[in-house]
């Protein structure tokens, strides 16, 4: 390991970028606007929260649960419909991201949506549509997820879905295939569908959907030898055992998997603070006759509402889900650009961001302590209110945005580092939520087909933790030393890292550069020489680099695609740790966030860089435009070595909590 570590890394901060030229002048100007933005969008309590934005599939099925629980009403789906209305791609689809193709389950729930609210079936769009479906298989086609709505208003055979009996919330957690064996999402969501699929209900849609329906192809099982042959054959058992399930073990499954729920439910009403498994939850206990003035229900509906965006358009007010909300990690992220961007310690916004960060710690044991029962608790979440789901990105991004507030949290930051170093992988990487959630054998259930399903090390995700050990003395330690070796050992043929939750190469190599250059790698060390040489190679003509999520399944995108902000941010934090931020390829990237900042300081990206599950789940985080440019600007240009004077801008509370 020696030889891959110098004992003093010395790495060119930008301070010394021609000074008094045009286009420092430029580059210093657009770094104060976007820094006062940024300063202006802070909530008088402290935080930062952008819109989450994600897909149609949020909205359409907010109104098929309305629908089923007998709560839907005129207005909300009016306001639902226009929205999915105006998302519609000129072919009839809808996608899963910004400029993505037509997604088939998307749009068979969009146009589901659509029908709720009166759309006429000889309608243009509706037209287009359904003829979509039909030309991309029907609804046979289409993911369990989409089928699982489809059979709960009667129009898709509860015998024909695959098993998920509730028995699996019994199996001891040593046991194959127990719910702690799934990562977070996936047996957050799991649990109470067993339950809906235990008592298939069937309610009624109010019209039937013949013209989305095609002739089903008969396919031969897959080989019984194969894993998915033997997974699909102990489907089938599984399903022979469901027809027969009526006893007591049943009755007891279903008793202990309703607890299961009920003991998970966070403040704000939801279930770990994301759309699927608080959706199901609610259907799973209403259906368990749990009603719906329960207080475990009626604050579930409750909080929908926090989720809840509406926004006036020319068209009418249109409403719209939020999958999730990020206010944890965006206030670290605006934290350590505003600090980059030369704000000191101990200035008003950071004081009040580090006073609020300090307070969302989390004090208790979530489900992580299934696999490490004695890591003592500390940590932070995602959101305001998911405490039984700390996780280690989120965790390391505040433990180094808290060091530069001013603000005392010596204990917490201590609890946290112990946390963390607790939840290291066999491997030596990190995970999101869980340590070692790695077997992969669960992805080929046939009920799994709606994204990743295990939560095993990724390269983003250890390299923050890597980074943020460093910060706090554990450079030298056994632990960083690991992730270090994981770290070197994950990177690609080609010099790139993937990214497991952001998009993707370009957010991987722009996260794991910053932290080996700060654990000692060498500038100048080969597996760094590689990945500055994929990026260069991979910038845009006009200065800015991109990469369209279709690389998650197309290695013919990697690296590729329109540039964007956060995307362009991302190479340039990389770029400058490697000591090549003084470079032609930095400076033409400087200069495409000079030209294509707006007058307000922000920048404009509909494109989708944020990654929920990849290939099938996608995030525009609307923080990500700004954040990382200040960070990446601050750090080239070297404003926190200059120390900037800071204005600061009557703070905004147009958000709350």
């Amino acid at each position: 390991m020696t030889e891959l570590l110098s004992s003093q890394t010395t790495t060119p901060t930008g301070a010394d970028r021609a000074a008094g030229t045009p286009a420092a002048d430029a580059s210093w100007a657009a770094l104060r606007r976007a820094r006062d933005h940024l300063l202006d969008l802070q909530d008088e309590a402290g935080w930062w929260k952008g819109e989450l934005a994600t897909n149609v599939t949020m909205d359409a099925e907010d109104l098929m649960l309305r629908q089923f629980l007998g709560i839907r009403t005129a207005e909300q789906t009016e306001e639902t419909a226009r929205w999915i209305r105006s998302q519609q791609r000129a072919d009839g689809s809808w996608a899963t991201f910004h400029g993505g193709p037509g997604d088939l389950s998307t749009t068979i729930e969009a146009y589901l949506a659509l029908r709720l609210a009166g759309d006429e079936l000889d309608a243009p769009h509706m037209a287009a549509a359904a003829a979509f479906v039909r030309a991309h298989g029907g609804l046979a086609r289409s993911r369990v997820f989409t089928r699982f709505w489809l059979a709960m208003f009667g129009e898709w055979p509860w015998s024909r879905l695959p098993a998920v009996p509730p028995e699996l919330v019994l199996f001891p957690s040593w046991m194959p295939f127990n719910v702690y064996d799934f990562a977070c999402w996936a047996r957050q969501t799991i649990v109470p569908l067993s339950i809906v699929r235990a008592l298939r209900p069937v309610r009624p849609l109010g019209f039937p959907i013949d013209e989305l329906r095609t002739p089903v192809p008969r396919t031969r099982p897959p080989r019984l030898g194969s894993r998915p042959g033997l997974l699909y054959r102990l489907d089938r058992l599984a399903s022979g055992y469901e027809r027969i399930a009526r006893g007591p073990v049943r009755r007891h499954a279903l008793r202990r998997a309703a607890e299961w729920i009920v003991a998970r439910q966070e403040a704000d009403g939801s279930w770990g603070g994301i759309q699927p498994p608080w959706v199901y939850s609610i259907m799973a206990l209403r259906l368990l006759g749990y009603p719906l003035d329960h207080p475990v229900l009626r604050a579930g509906l409750a909080g929908l509402e926090r989720f809840t965006v509406r926004e006036e358009t020319p068209q009418g007010t249109v409403r719209r889900l939020e999958a999730c909300q990020s206010p944890v990690w965006d206030t670290a992220l605006a934290v350590i650009a505003l600090s980059d961007a030369g704000l000191p310690a101990g200035h008003p916004a950071l004081e009040r961001a580090g006073t609020w960060l300090r307070d969302e710690e989390i004090r208790v044991r979530g489900d992580w302590a299934v696999r490490r029962p004695t890591t003592p608790a500390g940590g932070w979440a995602f959101e305001f209110d998911n405490d039984g789901y700390a996780d280690t990105d989120d965790t390391a991004e505040v433990v180094m945005a808290l060091r530069r507030t001013g603000v005392p949290v010596e204990a917490p930051v201590l609890r946290a580092t112990r946390w963390l170093l607790g939840m290291q992988c066999r491997d030596g990487g990190w995970a999101a939520f869980d340590a070692d959630n790695t077997r992969a054998i669960l992805g080929d259930l046939p009920f799994c087909d709606f994204g990743e399903v295990i939560d095993p090390p990724s390269a983003d995700v250890t390299a923050h933790v890597v980074e943020a050990l460093v910060a706090e003395n554990f450079g030298g330690t056994v632990p960083v030393r690991r992730g270090v070796h994981w770290l070197l050992r994950a990177q690609e043929p080609d010099g790139s890292w993937f990214g497991r939750w952001g998009a993707n190469h370009v957010y991987g190599t722009g996260a794991v550069v910053p932290a080996l250059v700060a654990a000692g790698v060498r500038p100048d060390h080969p597996s760094i020489r590689r990945a500055v040489e994929w990026l260069l190679t991979h910038q845009n003509a006009d200065g800015g680099w991109g990469e369209d999520l279709r690389s998650y399944q197309d290695p013919s995108w990697i690296g590729r695609g329109e540039s964007t902000a956060s995307q362009t941010a991302w190479a340039l934090l990389a770029l400058h740790a490697a000591g090549h931020g003084d470079g032609e390829a930095a400076g033409r990237a400087v200069r495409w966030l000079v030209d294509t900042q707006r007058p307000d300081g922000g920048w404009d990206e509909p494109q989708f860089t944020g990654t929920g599950f990849p290939g099938d789940f996608y995030i525009n985080y609307g923080l990500y435009r700004l954040v990382f440019p200040v960070s990446a600007l601050g750090r080239i240009l070297g404003a926190r070595d200059s120390a900037v004077e800071a204005t600061v801008p009557q703070v905004s509370a147009t958000v709350t909590r």
